[in-house]
């Protein structure tokens, strides 16, 4: 019998793994998608290449790519960003990093207080889980990320519209700043050549500025694994896992399996409750299936797979919360045309942001050709000029709201790529019981019954919509202060990316699943460590960092409550991802 099982290995699964492996713990992380052991090999910066959602090396299915990927039903107009394999869809993020905004915890006061979801706030205060962010951020390393041309346009702008510069990570007004950012520094020849001969480990480290983050990250060349620059969790909390033995006294280096679709959480009734017992996974490759027992098991499959899950083992549902509350982000995407170079394609994809509390954030994200093609072509709005789909709204922006297709994509395009500045705007979304992650009556497929994302995007609640409309009005405001001459907003359909909270833990048994101490309402044993434990949608900040300091929060939760130990992160010293030790052990791996 294992201590505990980890189920997937994305943005939180792996935190929660490393963490009790340091403590000593026999700890097993399964996940259902493969391991990238070996990225300069098996992956390219061609963007089809990696980002095709069917056979791509970043899509949501198995490694064998001649196969099929995992289906999921969705139903309107939508794009669901996920992956699979180890590191999960961290493996194609910005690394950006920034703290939740402290209007979404219990007990908040400050002036703006009533913007915020106030009915599904966290169950604990912004304060408490400080000494968590500052652990997270001091292992990954988070720092002002590496900026260049684009950024440099960005804060132009944010200057014209009057903005203070934010100086502290916590957020408490209108500011911009460097993003807080999960990728390491150039260093040697980084930064200050092209020539990809001279761009090799240790001559180069850190980022390279080959802005293909979106293709996962494996440079500099020939580096070990933890020192990639961006620091996904296969380059950081999965190495940190595999060294816990070598970096922290009475540590065991837990056990990854990829490759290994969990299919069944076990349970037992025992005094009248329910309790996890072990699960049973897939062999993806071979097909055949294993059982293990564990004192623990942690969920972390993300937002849409974990109450898929919960659903096919048959778990208890008591106040039909599982699965509801699911959040997006709704994201929108403004962009900016000018006569000027402004280094879109260049450097690490997004560096800059603007924090607009009780309403939600900008960034500027650069990206490469074909992607900022796809990025132009999502929209709720119908075809620019063809029709509005019954929207194709008009403000700061140039004529309405809509996609591009046809000569004015084309037209776009060629007024050149390093000639444009992406702006993209996260809403602060309020939690909707109705947004919901249910089984579909679709054929199951190998593992059970497939996922379907409910969501119906024309009824969002009004404190959504007015978010949105507000954001999307500074983003156009700020190009134009930049120095834009003509300012598109696409009014993008749902982009599944930023995704919380459908297994939310809550101040109240009525509409959450999860306790405050991260574990399961209604089966003991049972954990959640991954963004569908979010209360909220943070107020509109990217979740990844929030998600990692509750995992290491939960970590120290599942120590005391069920193997008696003491709580680490108020009186150690957390360990950085690019420790020696860690790098000597992924040497000796072959990672």
């Amino acid at each position: 019998m294992r201590d505990v099982i980890v189920i997937g290995a994305g943005g939180g699964g792996p935190v929660v793994a490393a963490e009790l492996a340091g403590q000593g713990l026999d700890v097993l992380l399964l996940e259902g998608g493969p391991r990238h052991a070996n990225p300069a090999k098996q992956w390219s910066h061609l963007e089809f290449d990696a980002n095709d959602p069917t056979a791509g090396f970043l899509r949501f299915g198995p490694g064998d790519r001649s196969t099929p990927y995992w289906h999921r039903e969705w139903a309107q107009n939508s794009f669901v960003w996920e992956l699979g394999g180890v590191g999960g869809t961290t493996q194609h993020f910005f690394g950006n990093s920034p703290r939740p905004y402290p209007g979404v915890f219990a007990g908040y006061r400050g002036a703006d207080a009533a913007l915020y979801d106030t009915a599904h706030r966290f169950p604990f205060t912004y304060r408490e889980l400080v000494p968590y962010l500052e652990w997270v951020e001091a292992s990954l390393p988070v720092k002002p990320a590496p900026m260049g041309t684009k950024e440099a346009v960005f804060f132009r702008g944010c200057e014209g519209l009057g903005l203070p510069l934010q100086r502290s990570r916590d957020t408490t007004r209108a500011a911009f700043r460097p993003q807080p950012n999960c990728i390491l520094h150039p260093g040697g020849n980084a930064g200050r050549t092209t020539d990809s001969n001279l761009l090799a480990y240790p001559q180069a480290t850190g980022c390279t500025f080959c802005g293909h983050c979106f293709q996962g990250c494996y440079q500099p060349a020939r580096a070990p694994r933890n020192l990639f620059a961006r620091r996904s969790t296969d380059n950081s909390y999965v190495p940190l896992g595999l060294a816990a033995d070598a970096v922290r006294r009475g540590g065991k280096a837990m056990e990854l399996r990829a490759e290994s679709f969990v299919e069944q959480i076990h349970t037992e009734e025992r005094r009248g409750r329910v309790r996890a017992t072990g699960v049973t996974w897939r062999d993806n490759v071979t097909g055949a299936r294993h059982r293990e027992d564990a004192e623990v098991v942690v969920m972390a499959g993300g937002a849409t797979e974990s109450p898929r899950l919960w659903f096919n083992s048959g778990l208890p549902n008591p106040n039909g919360w599982v699965g509801r509350g699911h959040t997006d982000h709704w994201f929108d995407w403004v962009v900016g045309l000018f006569d000027e170079d402004t280094g879109n394609t260049r450097g690490a994809n997004s560096c800059a942001r603007v924090e607009f509390p009780g309403y939600g954030c900008l960034e500027n994200s650069g990206v490469t050709p074909a992607i900022q093609a796809f990025t132009m072509t999502l929209s709720n709005s119908g075809i620019r000029g063809q029709y509005t789909n019954g929207r194709g709204m008009r403000g700061a922006w140039d004529g309405p709201t809509g996609r591009l297709a046809g000569d004015e994509l084309r037209d776009f395009m060629a007024h050149g790529i390093d000639r444009m500045l992406n702006v993209l705007c996260i809403t602060d979304d309020h939690v909707e019981p109705e947004c919901r992650i249910v089984p579909s009556l679709f054929p199951a497929d190998s593992h059970g019954a497939v996922a379907k994302v409910d969501i119906d995007i024309r009824k969002r609640s009004a404190p959504t919509r007015r978010n949105r409309e507000y954001i999307t009005t500074k983003a156009a405001q700020l190009l134009r202060k930049a120095g834009a001459r003509k300012v598109y907003r696409l009014d993008w359909a749902p982009l599944l990316l930023h995704v919380h909270s459908s297994m939310r833990m809550g101040e109240s048994a009525r509409n959450s699943v999860t306790r405050p101490s991260g574990e399961a309402r209604f089966v003991d044993r049972i954990f959640i460590a991954d963004n569908s434990v979010l209360a909220n949608s943070l107020g509109g900040p990217n979740p990844t960092l929030t998600t990692q300091a509750l995992a290491t929060r939960t970590a120290e939760k599942i120590m005391a409550t069920y193997f008696g130990g003491d709580p680490w992160v108020a009186t150690g010293e957390p360990v950085a991802t690019t420790d020696d030790r860690i790098t000597k052990r992924m040497i000796e791996l072959g990672l």
